[in-house]
């Protein structure tokens, strides 16, 4: 009987291990679900700026598939040409995205605009 008790605790307590490990995964696997999807998000919002140097506003915003997201374009090194005789003028992109649970990632990058567009 004593033998019986002792197998039967044993597996109850394997049993809680491995339901443990389950829920662990499930969880891990959903955060990965939505990080991806957040940054499949921001990459597409990124992807969707203007390209050839054409210019673009200095604060944008908006919603995408429930991921509130804002782009703030500034000045690259306080707005002065690093090249002075370039016809380009470095522009420093701030990207921001919301998912929906409430996770935010942001993107710093620099872009180049043509001089005359400004």
């Amino acid at each position: 009987m004593i033998e019986a008790v002792v197998a039967l605790a044993l597996v109850s307590i394997v049993l809680a291990a491995i339901g443990t490990l389950v829920a662990t995964n499930a969880r891990g696997a959903q955060t990965l679900d939505q990080h991806t999807a957040l940054m499949q998000t921001a990459r597409m919002i990124a992807s969707a700026l203007p390209r050839n140097g054409e210019p673009i506003p200095n604060d944008l915003a908006g919603e995408v598939s429930g991921y509130r997201w804002q782009m703030q374009a500034s000045p690259f090194f306080g707005g002065g040409p690093v090249v002075p005789e370039s016809r380009f003028i470095p522009q420093r992109i701030e990207l921001r995205v919301r998912s929906p649970s409430g996770a935010i990632v942001a993107f710093e990058t620099v872009r180049l605009q043509n001089r005359s567009a400004r």
